[in-house]
């Protein structure tokens, strides 16, 4: 599995705008120089027409400067959900930049397709009206495009709705990591304009949350391995009893295991990345070891980083609390790490699905 030397020179791109730009303003050079709003989304629709792997390739450079832009929420779950759904009419807008989407599906903390309660009612006039709450909608206060998912006598089905829909409420939450926000959206029979055929929403979601779980996989991969090379120079500067830390044994240890996990995790997150870029159809058992594997590893890395910096490490003065919320907050992102096992479990065989 390697990347192409087209690949790395998207990767330079990308790191080297990030490094002038390293907040919400990249945003719009991002889509506007590079155009990595449109990577995966067909050039019928205005897009690049790449795939999974250019997503890797961004994403990790995105965790690398916890660069805080609707790449993931917009890009990659909002745009795959209309993709799945064969809807492309939104599609050339989010592909340009100029407006940014959000997927509305998680309910009680729970991504499962399966879980949607919000439900959709078709009144006499044959408008769809929506009722529910959806929470950890990324960017969804801002958001210009808002798809929800909601459940019909046929099962889950998308539906637009507009965001000054009379109805709906959206509610900016207060996430562990800042950098990534988060809304609850509120639905009292707010319209919506239905998206792909009726019932067929599960399967689009689950598409969106494959892919969103290999995207997320690269980005904590990027993350991680930027927290290590921090902790190491760190190591070799900080003296203690007249010699650097990293001159001890018990710390080249710790460093050791660190750099194992994140060597681990990168395996993990482009094995899942070249079987969504092949189309392969073990695609969902990838996409829960990706997940599973790289949320720990990002997770036990930032702690390292935590411990080896000692007392600056929990101070506003340093990275190392901003890498280690996104670690924690990203973990639960589209399902906890035990929950992707579980759904390995199932996709194998190995027990009985527990419906969530």
């Amino acid at each position: 599995m390697r990347l192409t030397e087209e690949h790395e020179e998207l990767r330079a791109a990308v790191r080297s705008l990030l490094a002038r730009r390293p907040d919400e303003s990249a945003w719009r050079p991002l889509t506007e120089q590079i155009g990595v709003a449109g990577l995966a989304v067909p050039e019928e629709y205005g897009g690049a027409g790449c795939g999974a792997l250019e997503i890797h390739v961004v994403m990790e450079e995105l965790g690398r400067a916890l660069a805080p832009v609707p790449f993931l929420g917009s890009a990659v779950l909002t745009t795959q959900a209309l993709l799945a759904s064969g809807e492309g009419e939104l599609l050339p807008a989010l592909a340009e930049g100029s407006a940014v989407g959000a997927l509305a599906w998680a309910e009680n903390g729970s991504w499962d397709p399966d879980a949607v309660r919000a439900g959709a009612r078709r009144t006499a006039g044959g408008a769809w009206r929506l009722t529910g709450v959806k929470d950890h909608v990324l960017d969804g206060v801002d958001a210009d495009v808002l798809i929800v998912a909601a459940r019909t006598d046929a099962g889950v089905r998308l539906f637009q709705v507009a965001v000054d829909a009379p109805g709906l409420r959206r509610e900016r939450l207060v996430p562990m990591d800042s950098s990534r926000p988060q809304a609850r959206i509120v639905l009292d029979g707010a319209e919506g304009r239905p998206l792909g055929a009726d019932g067929d929403g599960a399967r689009a979601l689950r598409r969106a949350r494959d892919l969103g779980c290999v995207a997320l996989a690269a980005e904590q991969v990027g993350a991680a391995e930027r927290c290590l090379e921090l902790t190491v120079a760190f190591a070799g500067e900080r003296v203690q009893f007249g010699r650097p830390i990293g001159s001890f044994q018990a710390v080249k240890h710790r460093l050791a295991d660190a750099y194992v996990r994140v060597e681990a995790a990168r395996s993990a997150a482009l094995g899942a990345a070249f079987a969504a870029a092949e189309g392969a159809a073990e695609l969902p058992r990838y996409a829960a070891v990706a997940k599973s594997a790289c949320s720990e590893a990002f997770s036990a890395v930032a702690g390292e980083m935590i411990q080896l910096h000692g007392g600056i490490g929990i101070t506003w003065e340093h990275d190392a609390h901003r890498y280690f919320k996104r670690a924690h907050g990203g973990g639960q992102l589209l399902g906890a790490p035990a929950r992707h096992r579980e759904r390995l479990a199932e996709e194998l065989g190995l027990t009985a699905s527990r419906g969530r």
